[in-house]
C-alpha cells in the first residue's frame, strides 16, 4: 500500500503534468515519469525500486490518454490541430507504441532513464538553437509520415512521453507554426498513449512483485490520482499557449526538455 505522502502526491503531480499538455502539447510525461520515479522512491511506496522507471512509464502513459483527451478538446475548440497531419501519422504511431513498449520491457532501469533523458536534451538543444524552417516550410512526401509516425510512437511509448514532444518537434521543422504545432501535438498523444500503456500492461503482465492494484507496468492507484488533476488543469494549459508569443513558448518548451533531461542522465548515473 502507498504512503500517505505518496498518495497526496498524485494529485499534485497530475494538475503540474496537465498544464505542461495543455502548454506544450506534450501530454505531460516529461513531468510525470520523473516525478513518479522520485515518489516511488520514498518510504512506504508499494512499487519496487528494480521496476520503479518501467511503472512509471507505463503508468505516464494511462494518464496520458486521459489528460491528452481534455487538451486536444482545448485546441480544437482554437481551430490549433492541423487534422491531416495527424491522421498522416496515426498508422505509424500505433505500431510504434507497442514496439517501444516491447524494447522498454527488455531494458534495465538505468538505461531506460539515461534514453529519456539524452532524447530530451537532445531535442531541447534543436528547439533553441536549430536552424529556422524558410518561410513556405519543408514539402515532406507522403511515404515519409509512416516512418516518422513509428519512430514517434516508439520513442515515445519507450519512455513514456506520449506522442507530443517528437511531433511538435516533426511539425515544427517542416515550418508549422509552434502555437498549431502544439495543438497537433498534443492530438498525436492520444493514439501513442493508448497503444503504449496496452502494450505495457501486456508486457508486464506476468512480472513479479507488481503492487496490488496494477496491470501490468500500469500502477492504477497512481494513474487515477495523476489523471483526475491533469484532465481539469489541461485547458487552462491550452489558454496559456495561445497567450505567449511565439518565441517565448520555444525558448520554454526548450528549457523545459534541457532541465528534465538533464535530471533523469543524473539520476541514471
Amino acid at each position: 500500500m502507498d504512503s500517505g505522502a505518496a498518495i497526496w502526491l498524485y494529485p499534485l503531480i497530475g494538475a503540474a503534468s496537465g498544464i505542461l499538455a495543455g502548454l506544450f502539447g506534450i501530454g505531460g510525461g516529461l513531468l510525470i515519469v520523473p516525478a513518479l520515479v522520485a515518489v516511488f522512491a520514498l518510504a512506504g511506496s508499494a512499487v519496487p525500486d528494480a521496476l520503479a522507471v518501467h511503472v512509471a512509464i507505463g503508468t505516464s502513459l494511462a494518464v496520458i490518454v486521459v489528460t491528452s483527451v481534455s487538451s486536444i478538446a482545448a485546441h480544437h475548440r482554437r481551430d490549433s490541430v492541423a487534422w491531416p497531419a495527424v491522421w498522416r501519422l496515426v498508422p505509424g504511431i500505433l505500431a510504434g507504441g507497442f514496439i517501444g513498449a516491447r524494447i522498454a520491457d527488455a531494458l534495465a532501469r538505468n538505461p531506460l532513464q539515461a534514453i529519456f533523458g539524452v532524447l530530451a536534451i537532445l531535442l531541447a538543444l534543436w528547439m533553441a538553437f536549430g536552424r529556422p524552417p524558410p518561410p513556405e516550410g519543408r514539402r515532406v512526401g507522403p511515404l515519409i509520415w509512416f516512418p516518422v509516425g513509428v519512430v514517434v510512437g516508439t520513442i515515445s511509448a519507450l519512455v513514456g512521453i506520449g506522442g507530443g514532444v517528437m511531433t511538435v518537434s516533426w511539425l515544427t521543422w517542416q515550418g508549422t507554426p509552434i502555437h498549431r504545432a502544439v495543438g497537433t501535438g498534443a492530438a498525436c498523444t492520444l493514439p501513442v498513449a493508448l497503444a503504449g500503456a496496452a502494450g505495457f500492461m501486456l508486457t508486464g503482465a506476468d512480472v513479479p512483485d507488481l503492487p496490488s492494484g496494477s496491470v501490468g507496468y500500469v500502477y492504477f492507484p497512481a494513474a487515477i490520482g495523476i489523471s483526475l488533476a491533469s484532465a481539469l488543469t489541461a485547458p487552462l494549459g491550452a489558454r496559456l499557449a495561445h497567450a505567449l508569443p511565439v518565441k517565448q513558448l520555444r525558448r520554454a518548451f526548450a528549457i523545459l526538455l534541457a532541465v528534465v533531461g538533464l535530471r533523469m542522465v543524473i539520476g541514471a548515473t
